[in-house]
Parts: C-alpha cells; sequence; structure tokens
C-alpha cells in the first residue's frame, strides 16, 4: 500500500516528545511492500523541525543526527522537483481549501492518480 507522508506525521513518529494516534495508526499500515510518497519539499520541512528542536535543546546534535538516519530507513519515494509545472498544479488545490502551497503539494500528490 502507497502512502503520502506529511512531515509532521514523520517527525510524530522520530522525536520522543511528539505524539500523533493518527501518525501511529498510518505507522502500524506500512509494511515492507509499502511505499511513502513524499513532495521533493519534505527533507526542508523535516529540518525546520530537527533543527530548532536542538536549538531549543528538545534534540542533542546525536539525537538530531539519528531522527534523519532513521528517517531516511523508509521507504520513501520523492516526487518529482517542484518548477512551473508544479506551480500551476498546486495553485487549484491551494485556492479550493484555502491551502498554502507546500500544504498543496501533499494533496495534490495523494490525489493524483498512482500511474501518473
Amino acid at each position: 500500500m502507497d502512502f503520502v507522508i506529511d512531515a509532521s506525521a514523520a517527525m510524530a513518529w522520530a522525536l520522543p516528545d511528539e505524539h500523533s494516534s493518527r501518525a501511529e495508526k498510518i505507522l502500524s499500515r506500512v509494511t515492507e511492500d509499502s511505499s511513502l510518497w513524499i513532495p521533493a519539499l519534505w527533507w526542508y520541512e523535516v529540518a525546520n523541525v530537527v533543527v530548532p528542536a536542538r536549538r531549543r535543546k528538545r534534540l542533542s546534535e546525536a539525537q538530531g543526527a539519528r531522527v534523519l538516519e532513521l528517517l531516511s530507513l523508509f521507504p520513501l519515494e520523492v516526487d518529482a522537483p517542484p518548477g512551473p509545472a508544479a506551480a500551476s498544479r498546486l495553485s487549484q488545490p491551494a485556492q479550493a481549501h484555502s491551502l498554502t502551497a507546500h500544504d498543496a503539494a501533499y494533496l495534490e500528490l495523494a490525489e493524483r492518480p498512482a500511474s501518473t
């Protein structure tokens, strides 16, 4: 089964002081045959959580590195890099659902037919 994984769900799996029952439910359904799809911006979003967590002493330097290492072990499938075509594709769902462009990237990826 394929999933589109939001960075916040992944961080709930990886950070010791985070919890999300929804993220845990998704994780329980991931098997060795699963693919976890992420938009190209996903690693930036992950870093945007890890860096401030280190600054605020929620994570040590070693723990921050371990979070990144653990996340890299997941069967991640990265969507195509953003560009003008992606910006165009994201405009409609962003407008329709009052989302930021980066949140619309997750929605558009999840709604896209599996064959594309």
